[in-house]
């Protein structure tokens, strides 16, 4: 026969408490994701941006090529950290479902554009997905930098949709910048003091 302990309102607290600790911690061992596609896509929005408005390249989306590689290498890494964690929660399980719901919607959006032969307002929509998903992580794990990055995309979600297309490269590039990059370094950089 097995006993249920019954736990005090403080105990459970604790637990809640500890709970999400552990998601933070999780989560911040996976600033890799934020870094390793915050810089790729970082990068990409200049480089296309360069070889478009400045060398005059009729091919200057290729750019765009890296990211299925960039998709094995963070899949290859996520199938290593699920390896090595010991405790699934709620939240890092609900930041799965949401960036899987997210990649999924970027595969979307690629082929509406190629089907529909107009990049138009494509970072428009990027941004967009870029708002939702740190401001959501933000959110659930508790981290204020992810939560302004986010907010803050989705004002330049609005600004973008007037600009044209090759600004809207430039416009890309910094809100990644601001939900992506500063945060995944001010996450990492959190996380690293606490193990110390």
């Amino acid at each position: 026969m097995r006993i249920e302990k019954e736990f005090t309102p403080e105990e459970s607290l604790l637990l809640i408490q500890s709970m999400i600790a552990k998601s933070k911690s999780g989560i911040s061992d996976n600033s890799f994701y934020f870094l390793f596609w915050g810089w790729l896509v970082f990068a990409c929005c200049i480089f296309q941006f360069i070889l478009k408005v400045f060398v005059h390249v009729p091919w200057h989306y290729v750019v765009w090529c890296t990211t299925p590689l960039a998709a094995i290498i963070t899949g290859i890494y996520g199938r290593r950290a699920d390896k090595k964690e010991k405790v699934r929660t709620f939240v890092s399980e609900a930041c799965d479902y949401l960036w899987g719901a997210i990649f999924i919607a970027f595969i979307v959006l690629v082929v509406v554009n190629i089907f529909s032969a107009s990049w138009d307002n494509a970072f428009t929509y990027y941004i967009l997905l870029y708002a939702i998903g740190t401001f959501v992580t933000g959110n659930l794990i508790q981290f204020k930098p992810l939560v302004y990055g986010g907010a803050i995309n989705f004002a330049l979600a609005i600004i973008c949709s007037q600009l044209s297309f090759d600004y809207q490269l430039l416009m890309g590039a910094f809100a990644i910048l601001i939900s992506y990059i500063i945060p995944g370094h001010l996450l990492r950089k959190k996380f690293q003091s606490r193990s110390l």
